[in-house]
């Protein structure tokens, strides 16, 4: 089945916010941000911006009618600056011109006085001041001390993973309009509708129901417009609200980069238990979160991380612990993988530190652990129907694994014999297992709700909370309602999604999109078609359950009655049977106590396995991922093209992670790579040369909707196997565990050996 978007995509026709007409009596707004990473504000002079022709007014904190707050889980986050800065890029006052170059104009005139202060920019110094966002979190299991006391063999190490720019091809937009009343229409580019409507209700001092909020498509998210796109929606809102025109609130890509929150960087201390057989006894770690100025999500994900702490395996003893330290860089937000990647990083790295000390190879430690059926997590749940051995298992025979790593390992081997002769060009491999949750840990966010109805023509129109960004999630509903009602597909319209039509949405996040939205579409078609039914049963004198719809004809008893689709619904119609539904759907069976760290966060899981083979020139330090094999667990797929996409996505962009993409800032705290000039992100030419994935067969999980999994976040961490085998490949003896392995790093890590 053909998704109707790619069409519109390839020829250009598909239309963003910012594609829509603007009227010319439309103001645009610039955002003037704090040059310094902390201080306190002495003097904000203005006077100059306001002179300059065009400038209809500019607003500081104290001119927000609501409240200057838009903290999410944390009521900590300032919109506007008030007496003090706490990171490069924070808004300290916003501009709104008849012409976007009057507004930057302006904003080049504006003055600030600010009383610099030395900003805290590493989490490890900041956990040390106690400048925590939230108190520490541990998860335990079993007894990790004893059982460390009595291992045959210890590691012990630190692992850093650093920080990763969304590059949505979209930047952060919003168009707000006012209407009648002084109610205020959105348009907005954000994964969470729903959070836009209630922060800008929260500053402009309105009631949730005078704001609507539209989403027709985003030009990607990845996390970053999940409550980040909440500061831009409500400037465009203030705009419109105080003067009661359109306003237009677009990021260029130099202001989005250095002023939106990344991937959270780690710093990490581990320590991995094993017996002399390999068998993993305990695990110890310690997560110095990164979280930025402010909270945004940051609690959230490093819970996420500790959900994740021991990646695939099973460890019957388990000590974790995470602090999420507040720093003097840009709040850091969600990115796909919500802090699983952070977590599977250190424990992949763990596993290595552990093979180089007992001399058992990485693969056998990995294979030896895998997570079985039962096996219990830190968290308290058990592994159901776990895939982990079966995936691992698959890519070995498929992908005839076990004669490609020999190859490698016997050219090493030879290596080894001659000391101080190592070639030029290096080759080495690893795998990257993968066992990821699926659902929101903040468990009221796992439920949506769907609009369905069908017009007297037989058309049918969806509306759910769900977010298309490129992701496939509308095409997946309409397969999902069409399948349901029997028709085709391109019968079925997808509406946007919109505040107004569908209330309280939870964000489009958490790999959930499909699983949530997908079931209440199809509950609604049940009840449709319920109803429908029943009629016809009146009609026929006989038994509701006798009618099934598909191919669109309605059938009775398995054989096709004279009656098609379209003639059923307006005889349905006719005789005042309802074609409309509203279906709600909340993922069962889910709960968590946080004062034991107890329960079930997740609905299912989704495993994988990942091979990687690298060659590094140890000479300049660059390296080419060569092969990525991969065997992943996708129950039975609703569309396999669509999945494909985002296994091959999540991979590449996983790759760039660990790879190439660095934040750097400089000791005041200002970002050096905030530019698309500066910022290294994956290309065609960094994606591996052979690329095969298959999908696991004979897979059915009834935990989802037509025995599906999520697909959005798990691939993601498929990446990192790409740092360990560019590691093997480059033969350096010192161990080091400190992400992007960026050519320079490694041409450093290379001279040392030297």
């Amino acid at each position: 089945m053909i998704n109707p978007d790619s069409t519109y995509h390839v020829m250009g026709l598909t239309r963003y916010v910012d594609d829509r007409d603007f009227p010319a009596r439309g103001l645009h707004c610039v955002v003037f941000f704090s040059p310094l990473a902390k201080g306190k504000i002495r003097d904000l002079d203005t006077s100059a911006a306001r002179e300059v022709p065009g400038v209809a007014f500019i607003l500081t904190a104290k001119d927000i009618p609501g409240e200057n707050q838009i903290g999410g889980i944390i009521q900590d986050e300032v919109l506007l600056a008030e007496d003090e800065v706490n990171f490069v890029g924070m808004p300290v006052a916003v501009v709104y011109a008849w012409t976007e170059d009057a507004a930057r104009e302006a904003v080049g005139r504006i003055k600030i006085n600010i009383a610099e202060e030395t900003p805290v920019l590493d989490p490890r110094e900041a956990y040390n001041r106690n400048e925590l966002i939230a108190p520490v979190r541990t998860f335990t299991l079993g007894d990790a001390e004893q059982a460390i006391a009595s291992a045959a063999y210890v590691a012990k190490g630190q692992a850093e993973s650093g920080a990763q720019e969304h590059f949505y091809l979209e930047g952060q937009v919003t168009v707000a309009t006012p209407s009648e009343e002084g109610n205020l229409h959105l348009s907005s580019g954000t994964q969470a509708p729903t959070s836009v409507q209630r922060c800008v209700a929260k500053v402009c001092g309105l009631a949730m129901n005078r704001i609507e909020v539209d989403v027709r498509r985003l030009g990607g998210g990845f996390g970053g417009k999940e409550i980040q796109a909440n500061t831009w929606a409500c400037f465009a809102a203030l705009g419109a609200q105080k003067s009661g025109v359109p306003c237009r609130m677009v990021l260029r890509r130099s202001d989005d980069m250095p002023a939106t929150g990344k991937r959270h960087p780690y710093s990490s201390d581990f320590t991995l238990a094993l017996d002399g057989e390999g068998k993993f006894l305990a695990f110890k770690v310690m997560y110095y979160q990164n979280a930025g100025a402010a909270a945004d999500l940051s609690t959230c994900i490093l819970e996420r991380t500790l959900f994740h702490a021991t990646a695939s395996y099973y460890v019957p003893n388990v000590h974790a612990t995470a602090a999420s330290c507040r720093t003097n860089i840009t709040p850091n937000t969600a990115f796909r993988g919500f802090g699983g990647p952070q977590a599977m990083f250190v424990f992949e790295a763990a596993i290595r530190e552990a093979s180089r000390i007992s001399g058992i190879c990485v693969e056998t430690l990995q294979r030896k652990n895998l997570l079985k059926t039962g096996d219990c997590f830190a968290y308290g749940m058990a592994a159901e129907d776990a895939q982990a051995q079966r995936c691992w298992d698959r890519a070995y025979e498929h992908y005839d694994l076990q004669k490609r790593m020999r190859a490698i390992d016997d050219a090493q081997r030879k290596e080894k014999k001659t000391p101080g002769q190592l070639s030029r060009y290096g080759r080495g491999y690893a795998l990257m297992p993968v066992c990821f949750g699926i659902s929101f840990t903040t468990i009221f966010l796992n439920q949506a709700r769907a609009h369905v109805h069908v017009y007297t023509d037989g058309s049918v129109g969806v509306s759910t909370g769900a977010v298309e960004m490129g992701q496939g999630v509308n095409h997946k509903i309409r397969e999902l309602v069409a399948d349901s009602l029997g028709i085709a597909p391109g019968r079925v319209k997808l509406e946007s999604t919109n505040t107004t039509r569908v209330s309280n949405t939870s964000p489009t996040a958490a790999s959930s999109g499909s699983d949530l939205n997908g079931a209440a579409a199809r509950m609604a078609c049940e009840m449709i078609k319920e109803r429908l039914f029943k009629f016809m049963a009146d009609e026929y004198q006989c038994a509701p359950e006798d009618f099934s719809l598909r191919q669109g004809r309605l059938y009775r008893e398995g054989k096709a009655c004279e009656v098609g689709w379209e003639d059923l619904v307006i005889q349905a119609y006719c005789s005042r049977v309802q074609l409309s539904a509203e279906a709600h759907y909340s993922t069962p069976d889910l709960h968590f106590d946080k004062s034991v760290e107890k329960g079930r966060p997740f609905a299912y899981h989704t495993y994988g396995t990942a091979y990687f083979e690298a060659e590094v020139d140890r000479l300049l330090g660059t390296y080419r991922i060569e092969n990525a094999y991969v065997v992943h667990d996708l129950g039975r797929s609703i569309n396999p093209l669509i999945d494909l996409g985002q296994v091959e996505g999540g991979m590449v962009q996983g790759i760039g992670w660990l790879t190439m993409e660095e934040m750097r800032y400089d000791e005041t705290g200002r970002p050096l790579t905030a530019t698309a000039g500066t910022y290294k992100i994956p290309d065609i030419s960094s994606a591996p040369l052979d690329m095969k994935v298959q999908f696991l067969e004979d897979i059915y999980n009834d935990k989802a909707v037509k025995g599906s999994k999520a697909v959005g976040e798990p691939p993601f961490m498929y990446g990192i196997g790409a740092f360990f085998a560019i590691k093997m490949a480059a033969g350096c003896e010192k161990p080091s565990y400190c992400a992007p392995i960026t050519p320079e790093r490694l041409f450093g890590e290379l001279r040392e050996e030297v």
